[in-house]
């Protein structure tokens, strides 16, 4: 696949490939947007079937992450990287050394965070041949945005059961979690702590039985998890799992969830919509991490996190107000607003440089 004539290329600022035979690292960083800030984003490892499907993955990811820090009011761009192998057997220390070179070869255009397949400790890794990676202040969680994350799609899926529901709490709902990982296991925490049943699947199985051991959440299979009669449905795994095989089987009338580019195409939000299903756009709902990442490189107090995340709730109930006048699709409202803010910014004069 061309770079250029990709579906997901967007006009891209920086798609940069690094093949190093030495450590067996493949990668890509891809940068959509630098017009609020540098690209921030997390690195991904995940063994893709093919490089297209990579390059594919680390596109969408990274215009997605443009969009979370314009809705979350971050002077951040959007920017993603993406290892191609299994983190389970290929993720070594000369792999993570090597994609630390590879970060700092693009001179803080590209700013690393942890993502699907790596973890704070993997970025101290990193950050030992690099200055360009986040998530390593020793905070609550060791650095850990995935707990800011979940706390995110909590208020998100608060503010959905308002708007649709009329309900100001969890009790008596159920919830199905497809995905039990770091962000899926404090979401279910939450959830369980106000009231909701939460049914769970996850292809780790001691991801499952810590959530059932730990949270009481009860065990369904990978392969009916969204199929499961709920209220709301939280993906929360791998993206691009709403497309038009998968959206006719749901049976809940929420999606809420933290996976990033949860439709396969733009069609599928309107498809959701035509079918009564009220979706939470992902970019918006699950940019606490981003949120967190922010706050640890600016040196902020807790608080000040806390209530930053907590605006989610009035940029969703924006959205989701908007999608109802406009009878639009609440995906095609978020990126409209998200545009806005970005042309806004393009628009303003840039700042006097200090004179000494």
């Amino acid at each position: 696949m061309s770079v250029f004539s990709a579906p997901a290329f967007d006009q891209h600022e920086l798609v940069s490939f690094c093949s190093d035979s030495d450590s067996g690292l493949r990668a890509i960083i891809a940068v959509h947007n630098t017009t609020l800030g540098p690209g921030v984003g997390g690195c991904r490892m995940y063994p893709y079937a093919s490089d297209d499907d990579a390059l594919r993955d680390v596109l969408r990811l990274s215009r997605g992450m443009t969009y979370k820090s314009a809705l979350a009011g971050l002077p951040l761009g959007g920017g993603k990287s993406v290892i191609i192998g299994n983190p389970r057997t290929e993720k070594n220390r000369e792999l993570l050394l090597a994609m630390g070179d590879f970060v700092n070869s693009q001179s803080g255009r590209y700013v690393a965070a942890e993502d699907s397949g790596t973890g704070v400790a993997d970025m101290k890794v990193i950050g030992e041949r690099t200055q360009w990676v986040s998530g390593l202040e020793d905070n609550e969680f060791g650095g850990d945005p995935s707990p800011s994350t979940a706390w995110g799609v909590y208020l998100g899926m608060r503010t959905a059961i308002r708007h649709r529901l009329g309900a100001d709490n969890f009790k008596g709902l159920k919830v199905a979690i497809q995905g039990l990982g770091h962000v899926g296991y404090y979401l279910a925490r939450h959830l369980r702590a106000d009231g909701a049943t939460v049914y769970g699947a996850d292809v780790n199985a001691d991801n499952l039985q810590r959530a059932v051991n730990e949270l009481g959440v009860i065990v369904v299979d990978v392969q009916d998890i969204l199929q499961r009669e709920v209220d709301i449905v939280a993906p929360c795994a791998m993206g691009a799992i709403l497309n038009e095989q998968s959206i006719p089987q749901l049976r809940a009338g929420i999606v809420c969830g933290a996976a990033n580019n949860q439709l396969a195409t733009p069609q599928d939000g309107d498809h959701l919509r035509d079918l009564g299903i009220l979706y939470c756009p992902d970019f918006l709902v699950n940019a606490g991490g981003i949120i967190d990442v922010h706050h640890q490189r600016a040196g902020s107090a807790e608080a000040s996190k806390r209530e930053h995340i907590a605006r989610i709730e009035g940029s969703l109930a924006e959205v989701l107000r908007r999608a109802d006048e406009c009878h639009s699709s609440t995906e095609s409202i978020a990126e409209q607003l998200a545009e806005e803010y970005l042309a806004q910014k393009r628009a303003e004069p840039p700042a006097l440089a200090a004179v000494s």
